[in-house]
């Protein structure tokens, strides 16, 4: 199986579930609980569930929480190559889910907005022909790690990787604009957004109509639509290939589902699957993501993969 190296970032998410639908200048009860987070982590911990040998770079604070996140990571299997911010404490994100399993999220980078092209090259070893490039699009949009995530896919390309990006979250990247990010993306193998970001990128409101426009960019393209499935496209087919997303009785947090599905699709697209069983593969994780609190495999799923 191929070797992936995650580029991206690491958060301590809080996450706060209502119990009942919000109320507003008042008191709602809520289960908060405390979780490894970041969609580069994210990815990169599904995928070692998964059983993929995988690398995550990135940065993290000299405080407990990232030593916490740190050990986490190589408790799943993850080969951590965090570099230690002495100044920037770790990414945090507060990720308010509603009793219907919404989310909002307020993000502060922390530490990951210090990502710096030295870091890269720190562990330029990663970096070979062979290997699979996943790169998280926050590393893009943050303005403080761009620098990183750019030098990152050229050194990918100058490896002769195999490269997908993500697009990071919809809010953040309108704010950034289109273009720049096409611009810096060109040439990656494999784009992977959910449909409100490939509105952004392409202005088209239906994930069939963007999905052909973006492959004037990407040879590939994924748009994950949640409760409708997902679909991938290529030049050259009339119709993009889709699947519905595997039913889920009760969602109890949606936080990374997205990340998950990446971690269920590139396996067998990496190892030339048909892209209907990539789908369905990413849709399968993702159902198992939402039926649990926090955006990583739970510890269960983690001992289950040990024994």
């Amino acid at each position: 199986m191929t070797r992936v190296v995650v580029v991206g970032d690491l958060m301590t998410d809080t996450v706060a579930r209502a119990a009942f639908p919000l109320a507003k200048g008042s008191d709602t009860p809520a289960a908060v609980t405390i979780h490894g987070g970041g969609s580069g982590a994210n990815v990169a911990a599904w995928l070692a569930v998964e059983g993929v040998d995988v690398a995550f770079v990135g940065r993290r604070g000299s405080d407990i929480a990232g030593r916490n996140r740190d050990m986490e990571l190589m408790g799943y299997g993850v080969d951590a190559r965090l570099v230690m911010d002495h100044e920037r404490p770790t990414g945090t994100c507060v990720v308010m889910v509603t009793h219907k399993g919404d989310r909002t999220m307020l993000s502060d980078p922390g530490a990951n907005a210090a990502l710096l092209p030295e870091d890269i090259e720190r562990c330029k070893d990663l970096f070979s022909h062979g290997t699979h490039l996943h790169l998280s699009g926050y590393a893009l949009i943050n303005e403080g790690s761009r620098k990183a995530a750019i030098h990152t896919l050229d050194l990918a390309r100058k490896a002769q990787m195999s490269v997908s990006v993500d697009g990071g979250s919809s809010s953040p990247l309108k704010r950034m604009g289109a273009e720049p990010f096409l611009e810096w993306t060109q040439g990656a193998r494999l784009l992977v957004v959910n449909a409100k970001e490939a509105e952004i990128l392409t202005g088209r409101d239906t994930p069939a109509q963007a999905a052909k426009v973006l492959t004037a960019w990407y040879p590939q393209v994924v748009i994950k639509s949640g409760a409708d499935g997902a679909l991938w496209y290529t030049n050259g087919r009339p119709e993009p290939v889709t699947v519905a997303a595997e039913p889920v009785e009760k969602i109890v947090d949606g936080t990374g589902a997205g990340d998950a599905f990446v971690a269920g699709f590139l396996p067998p697209w990496l190892d030339g699957k048909q892209p209907a069983d990539a789908l369905t593969a990413g849709c399968r994780l993702a159902a198992r993501a939402m039926q649990h609190l926090g955006a990583r495999p739970t510890l269960d799923v983690v001992d289950n993969q040990i024994k």
